[in-house]
């Protein structure tokens, strides 16, 4: 992969930061430079950078953003800045893992046939983390799919994204526009990959090359796995629902009723999410605080997709 640029978004969480950028150096292929999008953050993660770009390596750019637009924002950011610099391919990723020996050659054999591609990731047992779902669009919402889905292949076709490890190329990324940064947080990852899934295939692909590093409390369903989870994501999965609707709109594929009956599994999935991995109920109100503004977001008229990004100029790139 020629000009390829790993993109991290971090908030308050260095000491994460600091072991996904010593994995990036461990690599024996490592990107050509590693954008780092602060969202604010009021703990030591400026020593952290400023003590990785002294260490040199892969060169760092950094920038820290006068507020907390959280992770759809900073990622949103990111693309812009990396595109601008001239990246031909963009590794998306969340601080709060590290990147495996040999991840980079285990993506790049796939890259003369996709442009867009997630690799598998161990949580943080190390234990393969299940991700394999499909985005129905006739509920918009997205579900598990069962089974060994590598049973056959290498590849498995998908229609969503995960900011943990997803890579795309430029031209892609160009094409479909910046990621959203009005999803704030959640969702947002999810229909990057549903927009450059009407483009180009999207796929899921046999090689492990992240792991989780930040443990969560989860519930194994047979089915899928649910983490736990906060208020605040609570509320954006029900109040992004209403960008989520007005995506599908653009592309006429929006149906009233099976939006409305997947709005109702959403909620009652976390519901489960609540009782089964929190134990507690408290958090109910949040989701319909969540749901009212969905509401909102779905009556305005004036609602436009991201546009799409104009080739780099000569003077953007440094």
């Amino acid at each position: 992969m020629k000009n390829l640029f790993a993109v991290v978004v971090t908030y308050n969480r260095a000491d994460f930061l600091q072991n996904l950028l010593e994995s990036f150096s461990r690599l024996s292929t490592r990107p050509d430079r590693i954008v780092v999008v602060d969202n604010a953050s009021d703990d030591h993660t400026a020593d952290v950078v400023a003590r990785a770009v002294a260490a040199g390596g892969v060169p760092i750019h950094y920038e820290r953003l006068s507020a907390n637009v959280g992770g759809s924002g900073g990622f949103s950011r990111g693309v812009e800045l990396a595109l601008g610099a001239g990246a031909e391919w963009l590794w998306l990723m969340d601080d709060d893992v590290e990147v495996l020996p040999g991840a980079v050659e285990a993506l790049d054999k796939f890259t003369p046939d996709y442009s867009c591609m997630i690799g598998r990731r161990y949580d943080a047992a190390g234990k393969p983390f299940f991700w394999q779902h499909h985005f129905v669009e006739a509920l918009g919402v997205f579900l598990p799919v069962t089974g060994d889905v590598f049973r056959k292949s290498d590849v498995f076709r998908t229609n969503v994204g995960n900011f943990e490890g997803m890579l795309i190329k430029a031209s892609l990324a160009r094409s479909i526009g910046l990621p959203d940064p009005r999803f704030f947080i959640t969702w947002d990852d999810l229909i990057y990959g549903w927009l450059a899934a009407q483009q180009t295939p999207v796929v899921y692909v046999n090689a492990f090359v992240i792991k989780k590093v930040r443990a969560q409390r989860q519930v194994d369903l047979g089915v899928r796995h649910l983490n736990d989870s906060s208020d605040l994501s609570r509320r954006y999965v029900m109040r992004n629902r209403g960008h989520v609707a007005q995506y599908l709109r653009v592309y006429g594929k929006y149906n009233r009723f099976g939006f409305g009956a997947g709005t109702a599994l959403t909620y009652l999935k976390e519901i489960v999410r609540l009782v089964l991995v929190e134990r507690r109920l408290k958090g109910t109100g949040a989701l319909w605080q969540g749901w009212r503004e969905s509401r909102g977001i779905l009556a305005d008229s004036n609602w436009l997709p991201m546009p799409p990004v104009p080739p780099a100029t000569a003077g953007d790139q440094g």
